[in-house]
């Protein structure tokens, strides 16, 4: 009777606890040690293990314990090594602590570790360690550098609360504009391919490109004009009537630092029409000097300077309750 007849190792813990019980109670109720493993189809030595560990320590004793390897054993860093990698990989770029690069990967933070506590893994091994840290790959999102904090604090808090109000207690929209460009050269995004062998996207060589400026409302509503050519006062002009037309009444237009919406051709036409349009203005860096570093006005500065700094951080927050289906319109 002491031939393993049945293997109890294939079940569930619980069933296991629920057997080796089983087990017990027929020992306790005076069956023999050859009658119990017969009838649970075990071997005597693994009865003779329940009897002692039931005697030892009671139901307690019996109960099922977590598989496996505990967790932290055999880790290469200890704990506090691990969150110092954690901090430093999420705080840092590549660039900032001496390795190439601005995005990480997973050679990187293999060489990363290595710097710090001389502990050597292998990729598969780096990707073990971030899946545990809660960590993946993911795009980056882009942020303004240089921005004034406080300046864009007050305004989200304190200035913009005030343009919403405003606009409800007038029975007025209140919209942001922005500029976006287009053109048939450029991809974003990936796509399924074969190993060793990237996916190739044919295009012509007659590339052509759209320009356009769009007002978007804080439940995501989107209305959008196509151009040619840069944004001047002309094209922002049409596009303000077009808005205004639409909507049928007042609009706060929220705009950054670009140079046209500060032109005097601008300024003129909000204020032969203030019952149509209010102007607003998102905060702004000071531009500093690349030769002496002091700050010199936006206007005098080379035109891809010219743009908003702080614009895009401060729509990102503003509290909105999006439209399940936001719309975009052409106006």
């Amino acid at each position: 009777m002491s031939e393993l007849v049945g293997d109890a190792r294939h079940l569930s813990p619980p069933a296991q606890e629920a057997l080796r019980l089983r087990a017990v109670t027929a020992l306790v109720e005076g069956h023999s040690r050859g009658d119990v493993a017969e009838m649970f189809r075990v071997s005597l030595k693994a009865v003779d293990g329940w009897w002692a560990k039931w005697q030892a320590g009671g139901r307690e004793a019996l109960a099922a314990q977590p598989r496996g390897k505990r967790v932290g054993d055999h880790q290469l860093m200890s704990q506090t090594e691990q969150q110092a990698v954690r901090q430093a990989i999420l705080d840092h770029r590549p660039c900032d602590l001496g390795l190439n690069g601005q995005l990480w990967t997973r050679d990187q933070i293999g060489v990363l570790i290595a710097n710090l506590h001389q502990v050597r893994l292998t990729e598969p091994g780096v990707s073990k360690y971030l899946h545990r840290w809660g960590l993946s790959f993911q795009r980056p999102d882009k942020r303004a550098t240089g921005q004034e904090a406080d300046a864009v604090r007050c305004w989200r808090e304190k200035i913009w609360p005030t343009i919403r109000a405003k606009a409800k207690n007038e029975n007025a929209q209140a919209l942001f504009v922005d500029q976006i460009s287009i053109h048939t050269g450029r991809v974003t995004g990936g796509t399924p391919g074969e190993n060793d062998r990237p996916p190739a996207l044919p295009h012509t060589a007659n590339r052509f490109s759209a320009n356009g400026i769009a007002a978007i409302t804080s439940r995501g509503q989107t209305h959008f004009m196509v151009h040619t050519g840069q944004l001047d006062t002309r094209v922002l002009c049409r596009f303000l009537e077009r808005v205004t037309e639409h909507f049928g009444k007042r609009i706060h237009l929220i705009v950054d630092s670009h140079p046209t919406h500060h032109s005097p051709m601008v300024q003129d036409w909000t204020t032969v029409y203030p019952d149509r349009i209010e102007l607003h203005y998102l905060p702004t860096r000071p531009y500093r000097s690349a030769q002496t570093g002091q700050p010199v006005r936006a206007a005098h500065t080379h035109h891809r300077h010219r743009r908003h700094l702080a614009g895009r951080d401060v729509r990102s927050h503003v509290s909105c309750a999006a439209e399940p289906w936001p719309r975009a319109i052409e106006v």
